[in-house]
């Protein structure tokens, strides 16, 4: 909170002197009493986006995974510290089971909320075990007949909920001796969206502890996908197929829709034109825009319009640190659906 003050303060010392004491001013005391009363947000990350011009005012609890607290006064709302956050992270279901209990959750941004659950008593067992333990027999095989027709009832329901679209990966968490069981029942759609499972005690265990298990797990199959891709997409450059690398040319397959997957150097900054009547991104600084004829205005940083575009597009978006050869291809990089440039035939010709 002291610090995103200081940087309120900063902020505002900076509008005075540029003659920016209206709007601008307007939303930074907002956003200053909102820093005070932050001591009470430790566990979450807290973005705001204002412009009292348009009357819009927005503010969003996250997950505390932003590399820092920052503070930007422009003419547009600054994306990318959220790109890892709203570019990567899938639907995602947490299903919670046992052999009579279902429990189904949705996570987003760190936010856990359930929604529904399945309960399947199981058959008693009597007094007695009767002749020579025959009654005892009869009943073990009764539960387990009816714990497999509850686990098959569970594994209906994910595979129903992943047709309508309702998540796009899965983490189940389940007592380690249902395990393999319960996972034999998955349809082979289900288990491929599966990221992992995680053991627990469906009746006892709390909210909190399985937002850990389940980011934990996340993380983890984020990072693995990550390091794959990166060096997939480096390949497929290499090799002039769906893979490439500079700012020019994402920028290109941006634009006509080619792109898949998005990977920016942590540190990635590049000067770009904008053409202010058609939003054509160019990284040759020309005053005037290519496609339309139209003036251009200069981006400092090209993620300014790079990262909001790819999340309106639905792009996965990565970023990337210490990695040597990603760095010496300038530290973007795109994996493509399609080429635009393939001819019938499947030849592929070099990007422009």
């Amino acid at each position: 909170a002291i610090l995103a003050k200081d940087l309120v303060r900063n902020a505002l010392r900076e509008a005075e002197k540029g003659g920016k004491n209206g709007c601008a001013r307007a939303d930074l005391n907002r956003i200053l009493d909102l820093a005070g009363n932050l001591h009470g947000n430790q566990a979450r990350a807290k973005a705001v986006f204002a412009c009292s011009a348009e009357n819009f005012w927005r503010e969003f609890d996250l997950p505390p995974q932003l590399p820092g607290t920052q503070l930007f006064v422009n003419r547009r709302f600054n994306l990318k510290p959220l790109g890892p956050l709203l570019g990567a992270q899938p639907r995602l279901s947490v299903t919670l089971v046992d052999r009579q209990r279902a429990r189904f959750f949705d996570l987003r941004l760190d936010e856990l909320k359930e929604r529904g659950g399945l309960f399947h008593t199981l058959p008693r067992r009597g007094r007695s075990d009767g002749f020579r333990g025959y009654d005892g027999g009869h009943a073990e095989r009764r539960t387990a007949d009816e714990a497999m027709h509850h686990f098959k009832a569970v594994a209906e329901r994910l595979k129903e909920e992943l047709e309508k679209g309702l998540w796009e990966k899965l983490i189940v968490g389940c007592h380690d001796s249902n395990w393999s069981e319960f996972e034999s029942h998955l349809h082979p759609y289900v288990r491929q969206r599966l990221l992992g499972h995680f053991s627990t005690d469906v009746a006892n265990v709390s909210t909190e502890q399985i937002r850990e298990q389940a980011s934990r797990i996340l993380r983890e199959a984020l990072d693995e996908r990550r390091q794959t891709l990166v060096k997939e997409v480096l390949d497929q450059a290499k090799s002039n197929n769906r893979g490439i690398t500079g700012v020019r040319r994402v920028l290109r397959s941006l634009e006509l829709g080619e792109v898949q997957t998005l990977f920016l150097g942590e540190n990635f900054s590049a000067r770009a034109v904008e053409c202010t009547n058609c939003g054509h991104l160019d990284s040759h600084m020309v005053p005037y825009c290519v496609v339309c004829g139209r003036a251009t205005r200069e981006l400092e940083d090209v993620c300014d319009a790079i990262v909001p575009a790819a999340i309106r597009r639905d792009v996965e978006l990565f970023y990337v640190k210490n990695d040597p050869e990603f760095d010496r291809v300038g530290n973007i990089a795109a994996l493509l659906r399609f080429r635009a440039d393939q001819n019938r035939s499947g030849e592929i010709s070099a990007a422009s």
